[in-house]
């Protein structure tokens, strides 16, 4: 497997949605792996918390700070996604692990959960398979995707405007299960 695709479009896909992100949280056990990815864009300030205990984290985070959060864990706690809400401004977005989207029981609860606070919610794909869910409050992942700031990216792998996109392609039978429950 390829370890830079996920870190890439962890970090780019949100980042290159948002119009101007400058406050972000990153929930992970591998801070190294993304903070390279971040370390990319300027003026960004960051926090790093540990995802094993993530509750316990996201406390001491103060209200509507945040424009992106990228949670590189799987969580349906609905407290942990409340305290996320709180510290998420009004126009912010947020990454998270989610089960396989066979598993469609387990994303449902989780896709209800989260839209208690966010517009848009959409899956989009990695090469490997895996798949990531991007939650936002006001920007859609394709049609607000700012393209001079995703070309200008340098040093990347993997992710380039094109990929962004193409991620969010889902196949009918995708489409038929999250009837009603992906928003976009």
């Amino acid at each position: 497997m390829k370890t830079f695709i996920y870190p890439e479009m962890m970090v780019h896909v949100p980042m290159c949605t948002h119009k101007n992100p400058t406050f972000v949280l990153l929930a992970t056990e591998n801070s190294d792996l993304f903070g390279e990815e971040l370390g990319r864009y300027r003026d960004i300030h960051s926090v790093v918390v540990e995802s094993g205990n993530l509750l316990e984290s996201l406390r001491n985070v103060a209200d509507k700070t945040l424009d992106v959060a990228m949670i590189d864990t799987l969580s349906s706690d609905s407290a942990v996604l409340a305290h996320i809400n709180r510290i998420l401004k009004d126009d912010a977005l947020m990454v998270i692990k989610h089960p396989d989207l066979d598993d469609v029981s387990a994303n449902t609860n989780l896709m209800q959960i989260l839209g208690n606070y966010f517009k848009i919610i959409m899956p989009y794909h990695l090469e490997d398979g895996s798949t990531l869910l991007l939650c936002s409050k006001e920007y859609h992942p394709t049609a607000d995707l700012i393209l001079q700031r995703s070309d200008l990216l340098e040093g990347h792998q993997y992710y380039n405007c094109d990929i962004h996109v193409a991620a969010f392609a889902m196949p009918q039978y995708v489409r038929k299960n999250y009837l009603g429950i992906i928003r976009n």
